[in-house]
């Protein structure tokens, strides 16, 4: 191997191992979805509505303190990627609104904890990106606990399933866009998805006039859960295949139910427990199995 190959080799270990770090990040940002839930006593199209609009706000600022007079100019130059990945990530926003009141929560955990297999088939079919057989079985396994964790029972419906799988499919075509297109605007994309997702909320809605106290949860749970989560998700995806970026986010399912017992001291079932170990186990495994070199292969 020759020094250029050399070289070549540890920025793409050092290259996989950051996405590890920011999609793991996006994963717990994304957990506290629960949480927040929870602490704010709101209709979902009301909480969705202003994690949007405070998500937007949060990564505007960033933007604007970044590209300054730029700010406007680089909105305008986004490129279809940008304004596609926008436009799925909202669509995926509206299939997870209505699906959640349509199937129960357990149905559109199981089936969003396909999007390891999903993502892995749409980054083979446009870019030939192979996963590795020790990815698959990981998700696999991951899969396998997140069904623990919740359960197969339940009584839903085929359109509720229909949707979550549409919403399922639109994260897996986000992490594919985000790794298919290196130089995609990732923040104004992150920006305009979040805003946009608040706009298919709205009509959601009971009622938007909120307390004060909501108010400032509210703007917590936009920053943290949607701007913190869209955008590390977004900068993450963009440095691991497809199926590894699917299977470190289901971590989202095991870490969930942590916030909730350490606030309102709920203690999660035996189930709960051995669903979850096994996601962390799977995707800990995995971690540590390939650290060591860059997991991409391509036909």
């Amino acid at each position: 191997m020759s020094s250029s190959e050399a070289a070549a080799a540890v920025a793409a270990r050092a290259s996989y191992r950051l996405g590890i770090l920011l999609v793991t990040a996006s994963a717990v940002a994304w957990s506290t979805t629960g949480f927040f839930t929870r602490l704010i006593p709101l209709d979902t199209g009301t909480l969705l509505f202003w994690r949007g609009l405070f998500g937007g706000l949060g990564i505007l600022i960033f933007i604007v303190l970044q590209q300054r007079r730029n700010t406007v100019r680089s909105f305008r130059a986004m490129g279809r990627p940008a304004w596609s990945f926008a436009i799925v990530s909202a669509l995926g926003m509206l299939c997870f609104i209505s699906s959640l009141r349509m199937t129960t929560v357990a149905h559109v955990a199981i089936i969003y904890a396909t999007v390891p297999f999903i993502a892995a088939g749409l980054a083979w079919l446009v870019m030939r990106e192979r996963p590795t057989a020790r990815a698959a079985v990981a998700s696999l396994a991951a899969l396998l606990g997140v069904g623990i964790m919740v359960g197969l029972g339940g009584d839903g419906s085929w359109l509720g399933d229909l949707l979550a799988l549409g919403m399922t499919m639109a994260m897996a075509v986000m992490m594919v866009i985000s790794r298919r297109f290196q130089g995609i605007a990732v923040m104004q994309a992150a920006c305009l998805s979040t805003f946009l997702s608040a706009a298919i909320a709205m009509p959601f809605a009971a009622n938007l006039a909120v307390s004060v106290h909501d108010l400032v949860n509210l703007a917590m749970f936009g920053i943290v859960n949607s701007s913190l989560g869209l955008v590390l998700f977004t900068l993450g995806a963009r440095m691991l295949p497809a199926v590894e970026t699917g299977l470190i986010g289901s971590l989202d399912a095991p870490l969930a139910p942590i916030w909730v017992w350490l606030v309102f001291a709920e203690t999660p079932t035996a189930v709960t427990l051995i669903g979850g170990l096994i996601v962390f186990t799977a995707v800990a495994a995995h971690i540590l199995a390939g650290s060591h070199r860059g997991p991409i292969e391509t036909a």
